[in-house]
């Protein structure tokens, strides 16, 4: 087991910003050299994504959804278990959470605005107000994202409002979209019902952001999925089988299966 970079009470101010606003922010966490080792291992996956699903265009022109398949270098303890993102996400959504999701959103050059949404309806819409978080959305680069290439623009605190409430607010210029600039090496913990969009990328460079689910012990959503072959399981630590209870065992994963058989994910907008 690693130990966090980040004090108790460091890890308390991040979750409580994250309660706050939506989000926080926790600058220069993961390896860069890492990083880009996943980059480099990526771009075939998103050159072969395109030549068979670009038609698809579910997250508007120019821009991919990719599951990252579970293996090296994608299958990293280093990161899903880091110390920090776990203390962070357990202050959120509970100490025994679940790992749902390992995918990347990419925007190219000509992709567009998207329009504003959330990634999560609301669990219990006929109460009329909003719950704690029960799904997070653990992001980082694998470039340095800046106002050229498409950051995500978020309005802060509008995960505790009614999107219809957000959107209003939004409207009448009481809260904002901010655009987060991120660089190699940040992670992002975010809320998944917060109102947000991604941005065009007007550079010549995708812009591969990774996403990480965690999720709360009990809150299954059918369309995300880590498909995890049966040969790694040995090499798990005790709390990554956990974490991954409820995801499929699979007896490989061949170069279809690889970026193919998880794309389910094409309601995202909410």
């Amino acid at each position: 087991m690693s130990h966090a970079r980040h004090t108790s009470a460091e890890m308390d101010e991040l979750a409580r910003a994250a309660q706050r606003d939506g989000f926080c922010l926790i600058k220069n966490l993961l390896p860069k050299s890492l990083l880009r080792s996943w980059r480099e291992a990526f771009a075939p996956l998103l050159d072969a994504h395109i030549a068979r699903e670009g038609h698809l265009k579910n997250r508007g022109p120019g821009r991919y959804y990719v599951t990252l398949p579970f293996k090296a270098p994608f299958a990293e303890p280093r990161i899903y278990e880091d110390e920090t993102i776990l203390g962070v996400v357990e202050r959120l959504v509970g100490a025994d959470m679940t790992m749902v999701q390992l995918a990347t959103d990419t925007p190219l050059l000509g992709s567009d605005y998207q329009d504003v949404h959330r990634d999560a309806p609301p669990l219990f819409p006929e109460i009329g107000r909003e719950t704690p978080a029960f799904q997070l959305a653990v992001n980082f680069p694998l470039v340095d994202v800046t106002a050229e290439n498409g950051p995500i623009e978020i309005a802060r605190g509008t995960h505790m409002l009614s999107k219809a409430e957000g959107m209003r607010r939004l409207a009448q210029g009481e809260v904002a979209l901010e655009p987060i600039a991120m660089e190699l090496g940040d992670v992002m913990v975010r809320d998944v019902r917060g109102l947000h969009r991604g941005t065009p990328n007007r550079s010549r460079e995708p812009r591969p952001m990774v996403v990480i689910g965690y999720s709360r012990r009990w809150l299954f959503r059918p369309e995300v999925s880590i498909r995890v072959p049966r040969e790694s399981l040995s090499h798990l630590s005790e709390r990554a089988k956990r974490m991954l209870r409820f995801n499929p065992i699979v007896e490989s994963l061949d170069a279809r299966e690889e970026t193919e058989g998880t794309e389910v994910y094409q309601a995202f907008a909410y």
